[in-house]
């Protein structure tokens, strides 16, 4: 079986386990999130609109907003990093690509944090995402900017033993779901 098909395969295996996740275990998810946030270098934060089963970082987003830039990814096209929206509490939102919401006509911003959605991850720092690249060909770009820390963000539930990856998968600094921090990297204090 090819990579893809491998991946394809891996990828269904873990939206079947995400969608057995707790939400309620969130709580404890989003607690650990704002200090993995916090720990991290940087003050503009990437954060997402949660889709499907995905874990939900908006409480940990609206406590941030606080002390830090929050913004949301944009998908500007096939095999494009993404763009990135301030967001704030109350900044009027629309459906964007896969029926995120996104800011509307907000200022760009460049994050030097980025909570990234996964399908899967494993021990090693890598997830397993939708399949379009977007993340890694963004993590990429923004890490020949200057310092970057990308931080996964799941349910327990979502860890497996080994992510398929190849040349162009990006490793995550950290992982945090309701257990805790996984640290991969030297981005994030101990």
């Amino acid at each position: 079986m090819s990579l893809a098909g491998v991946k394809t395969a891996a990828r269904k295996a873990a939206f079947a386990r995400r969608a057995q996740a707790d939400p309620a275990v969130g709580d404890a998810a989003n607690r650990h999130l704002i200090e993995a946030v916090r720990l991290a270098a940087g003050t503009t934060v990437s954060a997402y609109w949660p889709i499907r089963t995905e874990i939900d970082p908006r409480p940990a987003m609206h406590q941030l907003a606080a002390t830090h830039n929050i913004c949301l990814p944009i998908v500007m096209g096939e095999a494009l990093p993404l763009t990135f929206r301030r967001w704030t509490p109350n900044a009027p939102l629309e459906v964007g690509a896969f029926g995120a919401s996104i800011p509307v006509d907000s200022e760009d911003l460049v994050p030097d944090v980025l909570i990234v959605p996964l399908a899967a991850f494993d021990d090693q720092g890598y997830r397993l995402g939708y399949g379009g690249g977007f993340y890694d060909r963004t993590l990429e770009k923004l890490k020949r900017l200057g310092p970057v820390t990308a931080i996964g963000f799941a349910y327990e539930i979502q860890a497996c033993d080994a992510v398929p990856r190849d040349a162009t998968d990006q490793r995550l600094d950290a992982i945090v779901t309701e257990a805790g921090i996984r640290r991969f990297g030297d981005e994030i204090a101990a």
